[in-house]
């Protein structure tokens, strides 16, 4: 009860200060270029990576990538870019 409250306050200061929700909330941001690229920023660091899955890790759960020829292309500390022949995107909390 109390964390959703937080999460109330937050969102309101966000909206009256006029941040962007996912700095605000520390919920990730994924976007997703067609089906050849997915940067996903405000990660909490990868989990699995091999050339057909890579898991991330995020505040709301793990992102999982599915695809083939999947690399990660670049990769700081809030930001990740995956590059390959993405076939699905899923959110697992």
């Amino acid at each position: 009860m109390m964390k959703k409250n937080i999460e109330n306050i937050k969102a309101n200061l966000s909206e009256a200060l006029e941040l962007p929700m996912d700095i605000a909330l520390d919920l990730p941001r994924i976007t997703i270029v067609g089906s050849i690229e997915v940067n996903i920023f405000n990660h909490k660091g990868i989990i699995e990576y091999d050339n057909q899955i890579i898991r991330v890790n995020s505040r709301i759960g793990i992102i999982k990538v599915i695809g083939s020829q999947l690399e990660i292309k670049n990769i700081l500390s809030e930001e990740i870019l995956i590059v390959g022949n993405i076939e699905k995107v899923e959110i697992l909390s």
